[in-house]
């Protein structure tokens, strides 16, 4: 089993910037695909940025490209989400993700254990 925690979510002004990041406990995931998402009230999970096993695979959805980066430190056992140029859409609350598999292209169905969810306020 994998338990994944998630922190730094907050509020933050447009323009601004937070990391998150997602600690994942019970046995490692150095070789497992990683992903974040997002869920707002009323609407389906959608994925917002994953990297492969080995790290060296990445992808973003559209809408966050260029602005968020996707990291991990295996040492750690954690991943990371840098967000930059935060904009009031991007206010959801975001959810870590680790997949049995190494790599991952981003359907909530390839990740078999979840985060709690941190959230993520951007104010105009």
């Amino acid at each position: 089993q994998v338990q994944l925690v998630e922190s730094g979510g907050g509020v933050v002004q447009a323009g601004g910037s937070l990391r998150l990041s997602c600690a994942a406990s019970g046995r490692t995931v150095s070789s497992s695909a990683m992903g974040w998402f997002r869920q707002t009230p009323g609407k389906e999970r959608e994925s917002v940025a994953g990297i492969s096993g080995s790290g060296t695979l990445k992808y973003y959805a559209d809408a966050v490209k260029g602005r968020f980066t996707i990291s991990r430190d295996p040492a750690k056992n954690t991943v990371y989400l840098q967000m930059n140029t935060l904009k009031p859409e991007d206010t959801a609350v975001y959810y870590c993700a680790a997949s049995m598999a190494t790599f991952a292209i981003g359907r909530t169905s390839e990740y078999n254990y979840w985060g709690q969810g941190t959230q993520v306020t951007v104010s105009s």
